[in-house]
């Protein structure tokens, strides 16, 4: 998408031209899954696939909001003054989660605004395009009226929307990738202190591939409370005899030398996978570091087999596509990313072999599971950001 076809649909929606455009990127999590909620690392990059906005501020308080991925739902309008959640408001109520928390935490919001957003994100794919409309609308607020919102509170203020007024119980690794991303660069995050370092990531010879199972992905949410039950369960288990607050705090020989302390061997596991992913996550740093892009793929590759084997939630689906693609040529690695049960799986190709890799892990998958995956190449591009 790009801004003169936005603009143009501005005009006809609203019959006016718009003042600004704004990009929010969606992100993938190169390595470190289900680490977050358990004190670890994660590796996050934002894509080039993300949401874009038009927007012209307006004279009174009313906020006009359209989206081209959604048109049925026609113009969706609210005051600044009355900015609840409203189940008939739909998507919308992403924004208007950002709006009311933005003006909450004291910054001046003078006037409504009038917007049209569209987005390039996969629906239901894992990429996080809720996190991105988010973003979305903090530097949409902030260009449009001058504001000066530290990024790491705009961060902040997207994962409270999300907790609070959607009520969804995630980490902030979605917000953060997505409002701190940089070209070419990963992002190792301390998810318990917040610390960050980019990594540059030089994939010139490579592209990553999503692959999206198009399975729905009904049993995540369920399963995502059940296994933070379980880690939450090892560690105070472990907390016994050791001082620590968090899994993620923990080495892989600290974990093998106190996993006595845990009396159930499946919840032993899932620690497991905790402990040993996050190690994972801090080496993948060294090795793309230390331009080791063949390690970094084993690593990757390491990723997916404890998410099938000790975390248990990769399923079919996920398998059948990793599976696949590491059976191809020029693949560095691949593994599911997100919570599982379906949604995504990314994979590291060389550049002249994507083609025949998409058709032959595509032929594959659809010849085990009885129907399509959809295939998109990436780039790792910026976070949210004024056009």
């Amino acid at each position: 998408m790009n801004s003169p076809a936005l603009n143009s649909i501005f005009n006809e929606i609203f019959e006016a031209v718009p003042e600004k455009s704004f990009f929010a990127p969606g992100r993938i999590n190169l390595i470190g899954e289900h680490t977050d909620y358990n004190g670890g690392h994660v590796f996050p990059c934002a894509i080039t696939y993300g949401t874009y906005a038009a927007a012209k501020s307006r004279e009174d308080r009313k906020v006009r909001l359209y989206s081209t991925n959604f048109p049925d739902k026609g113009i969706i309008e609210f005051t600044l003054d009355q900015l609840d959640y409203n189940k008939d408001h739909n998507w919308a109520n992403y924004p208007k989660g950002m709006i009311r928390y933005i003006s909450e935490a004291g910054h001046q919001i003078p006037t409504g605004f009038d917007c049209v957003i569209e987005g390039n994100i996969p629906n239901g794919a894992g990429l996080s395009s809720s996190a991105s409309i988010e973003l979305l609308t903090g530097v949409l607020v902030e260009g449009l009226f001058g504001l000066e919102i530290p990024r790491i509170d705009l961060i902040k203020i997207g994962k409270q929307v999300e907790n609070r007024f959607i009520g969804v119980n995630s980490g902030i690794m979605d917000q953060f990738a997505i409002g701190m991303g940089k070209k070419d660069a990963g992002i190792l995050l301390d998810c318990q202190s917040l610390k960050y370092k980019y990594a540059p990531i030089q994939l010139e010879n490579h592209k990553i591939i999503i692959m999206n199972t198009n399975k729905r992905r009904e049993l995540a949410d369920s399963k995502y409370n059940e296994r933070r039950g379980e880690c939450e369960e090892a560690l105070s288990q472990l907390q016994q005899k050791l001082p620590i607050e968090a899994l993620g705090q923990l080495s892989d020989r600290e974990f093998d030398e106190n996993q006595y302390l845990i009396t159930n061997e499946t919840v032993c596991k899932r620690a497991k996978h905790a402990v040993y992913e996050n190690s994972r996550t801090l080496r993948a740093l060294e090795e793309l570091k230390a331009g080791n892009l063949e390690a970094f793929g084993q690593l990757i590759n390491q990723s997916h087999i404890s998410l099938r084997d000790d975390y248990e939630v990769t399923g079919m689906e996920l398998d059948s596509l990793v599976e696949a693609a590491w059976n191809q040529p020029g693949v560095l690695g691949a593994r599911m990313t997100g919570a599982g049960f379906g949604g995504c799986a990314i994979a590291i190709v060389e550049n002249d072999l994507v083609e025949s890799f998409i058709e032959n892990v595509g032929a594959a998958y659809a010849d085990k599971i009885g129907y399509e995956a959809d295939f998109y190449v990436a780039s790792i591009g910026d976070g949210a950001k004024a056009l």
